[in-house]
């Protein structure tokens, strides 16, 4: 029997569960919400960076696993902080940290990073040509979506809370698709980055994590 179609059932199984999961964050976006990270005090955002030395782990490559947040999107980083907070998402340092802040203090935060220039990118070590296909052109064989039609040509990042791909460390952007694969991380909506990650084999997984490094 053609491998494909004993593979098709077990895809479309995993987008079924995809279509009917409830979200996995608890962030509404609601009118209220967007106002407060679109008015935030990016001044206050860096006096709270400052005081939580945030720039120590995020600004630097001393942590390779730790990511660049400068230029991310403010609604990404808003919602990860509030995913960490009420446990959505998971992190022995980041928990910790976002439970002693409020709601405006993390609009803050985010509002600060996200008027920074982007960190220079970082040069692809090896082959990424799987992972330009994947990028721009996913791979209708498997059920993927290009990377593009959420996280922009460029990859950086666009829609409600998408994040900012170009010029992330390699190292970090591999291990979190690892995560996504084994459900260690499981903030996605609807498990979207969940199913794409469940298909994707390691050395994909190496050259996105090093093609979206590269870009700026």
């Amino acid at each position: 029997m053609n491998k494909r179609l004993l593979i098709l059932p077990a895809v479309l199984g995993a987008l079924t569960a995809v279509a009917y999961a409830a979200p996995s964050s608890r962030v509404a976006w609601t009118p209220a919400t967007l106002a407060l990270v679109k008015n935030a005090d990016a001044d206050h955002g860096l006096a709270l960076a400052s005081s939580l030395a945030c720039d120590g782990c995020h600004t630097g490559n001393a942590m390779p696993e730790a990511p660049h947040i400068n230029g991310q999107t403010a609604n990404y980083l808003y919602r990860q902080l509030h995913d960490y907070q009420d446990g959505s998402r998971a992190h022995a340092i980041m928990s910790g940290v976002a439970k002693g802040l409020r709601e405006q203090d993390m609009a803050d935060l985010a509002a600060w990073y996200a008027k920074q220039d982007a960190l220079p990118p970082v040069s692809a070590k090896g082959d990424v040509g799987k992972a330009e296909v994947l990028a721009e052109h996913g791979d209708n064989q498997r059920l993927i979506p290009a990377c593009a039609a959420c996280h922009g040509g460029n990859g950086a990042g666009k829609g409600q809370d998408v994040p900012r791909l170009a010029g992330q460390k390699p190292a970090y952007l591999a291990a979190m698709l690892r995560a996504y694969k084994t459900g260690q991380r499981h903030n996605d909506v609807y498990q979207r980055m969940r199913s794409l990650a469940a298909v994707l084999s390691e050395e994909e997984i190496k050259q996105l994590a090093e093609y979206y490094g590269e870009l700026r």
